[in-house]
C-alpha cells in the first residue's frame, strides 16, 4: 500500500477529513488518469468529473482564481462569466492542452447531438503545469484517445503522485504529481463536505516547509541540489457539496493560496498558480424551462469552515502529492527524488 502524508504521522490541521480523505469524498465526484512512461516520455491526463450524469445538460456552478498567471488553461473565461461548468475537468502538460481540448469537445459531441446544431457549442475545461524537466515535452505524445480514456476510467477512489498528469512533474525539486484531501464540514443546517486535487510542480527546495518545519535546507544539503529558480506551476481543483453562489465560491477557493503558501511557495514569478473550483450543490440546466431558478446558499457567517478547510486541504494534498510519488530517472538521465526517501516512519 502507498503510503500518505499521514501514515508518517503528520497530521495537517485540525479539521477531520472524509473516508477517503480526497476529493471523491464530496459526492458524485470521479477522477481517473491516463499514464505515459515510454523512454524519454513522462506524462499523462487527469480528469476530473463534477458528477456523473450529463454535465453539459446538468451544469454546476462554478469560478476560477489565478494566484500567479503564468498558465495556459482553457474555459476559465467563460466559467468566471456565466459562472458554471460543463464539462469533466482535465489536467495535463502544456503542450497537450489542444489534445485534451479536443477531447472534451468530442466527448460533449457525442453525448449531445444537439450541440452546435439546435444549441451552442461547449466550453472545455483543462489546466497545465509543464514536465519539461523529466519529460520530452516537445514529443506532444499525448492523445485524444489518453485523454478520452482518463474520463472513461474515472472512478471514486484513485491513485496519487506519479500518475495521470503528475507523472513528470516535480515540486520543492522533489517529485511532484497528483494529491488530493478533504475536509468535513459541520454546520447547523447540515454536514457537508470540501475536497481538493492538486497538480502540483512548483517551489523551491530551499523554501520547502513540512507540516510546519522548514525541512528543505536538510534535504537540499542531502540530496547535494543547486539552488534554481521557480519556474514550476500547480493547478488546484476545489469542489464542494456545500450550497453556495458563484462569489461566495470564488471567496472559498481563494484560500487555497494559504495551503500554498504553508508548504514554502511564494508564487515566483514564472510560477502558474490556477485555481479551478465547483459546488454541486445546485445544479444548472442548459435548457431554460421559463421558470425562475432555485438557487440555495449560506449564510456568509457560515463561509469560515469553508475557508479553513480548502486551506487544511491543500496543503495536505500537496504533500500527498510529494509522498506518494516515487523516485523517477527521467529525461537525459535526470533523477528527482520521493519526498518519502526523507521521512521515516
Amino acid at each position: 500500500m502507498v503510503k500518505r502524508i499521514r501514515d508518517y504521522g503528520y497530521k495537517i490541521g485540525s479539521m477531520k477529513t472524509g473516508k477517503l480523505n480526497k476529493i471523491t469524498d464530496v459526492a458524485g465526484i470521479k477522477v481517473g488518469h491516463q499514464t505515459i512512461n515510454n523512454g524519454e516520455i513522462h506524462t499523462g491526463v487527469t480528469a476530473i468529473l463534477p458528477h456523473g450524469g450529463n454535465i453539459f445538460k446538468e451544469k454546476v456552478m462554478a469560478t476560477s482564481h489565478i494566484i500567479n498567471g503564468f498558465g495556459k488553461t482553457t474555459g476559465t473565461i467563460q466559467v468566471n462569466e456565466l459562472g458554471t461548468i460543463e464539462t469533466p475537468i482535465l489536467l495535463t502538460n502544456t503542450f497537450n492542452v489542444g489534445a485534451c481540448t479536443e477531447a472534451l469537445v468530442e466527448y460533449s459531441l457525442e453525448q449531445n447531438p444537439e450541440i452546435a446544431r439546435t444549441t451552442g457549442t461547449v466550453n472545455p475545461v483543462v489546466g497545465e503545469c509543464n514536465d519539461m524537466l523529466i519529460n520530452d515535452i516537445r514529443a506532444m505524445a499525448l492523445t485524444k484517445e489518453d485523454a478520452h480514456q482518463s474520463i472513461i476510467q474515472a472512478a471514486d477512489d484513485f491513485e496519487e503522485g506519479a500518475v495521470g498528469a503528475g507523472t513528470g512533474m516535480v515540486c520543492f525539486g522533489l517529485k511532484g504529481g497528483i494529491g488530493s484531501s478533504s475536509r468535513i464540514l459541520k454546520l447547523q443546517h447540515g454536514t457537508y463536505m470540501v475536497g481538493v486535487l492538486v497538480l502540483s510542480n512548483f517551489g523551491q527546495l530551499e523554501h520547502f516547509t513540512l507540516a510546519g518545519t522548514h525541512i528543505g535546507p536538510e534535504v537540499k544539503a542531502k540530496i547535494q541540489a543547486e539552488s534554481e529558480s521557480d519556474k514550476g506551476s500547480i493547478m488546484v481543483v476545489v469542489a464542494t457539496d456545500l450550497p453556495v453562489t458563484e462569489r461566495q465560491l470564488d471567496r472559498i477557493i481563494k484560500r487555497s493560496s494559504a495551503g500554498i503558501a504553508r508548504t514554502g511557495s511564494f508564487y515566483g514569478n514564472g510560477s502558474g498558480d490556477i485555481v479551478i473550483g465547483f459546488s454541486t450543490a445546485n445544479k444548472i440546466a442548459h435548457e431554460n424551462n421559463g421558470q425562475l431558478q432555485t438557487v440555495k446558499a449560506i449564510h456568509e457567517d457560515d463561509i469560515d469552515q469553508a475557508f479553513q478547510g480548502v486551506a487544511e486541504a491543500t496543503e495536505e494534498a500537496i504533500l500527498n502529492s510529494m509522498v506518494t510519488a516515487q523516485t523517477t530517472v527521467g529525461r537525459n538521465g535526470k533523477q528527482i527524488h520521493s519526498l518519502s526517501q526523507f521521512l521515516i516512519n
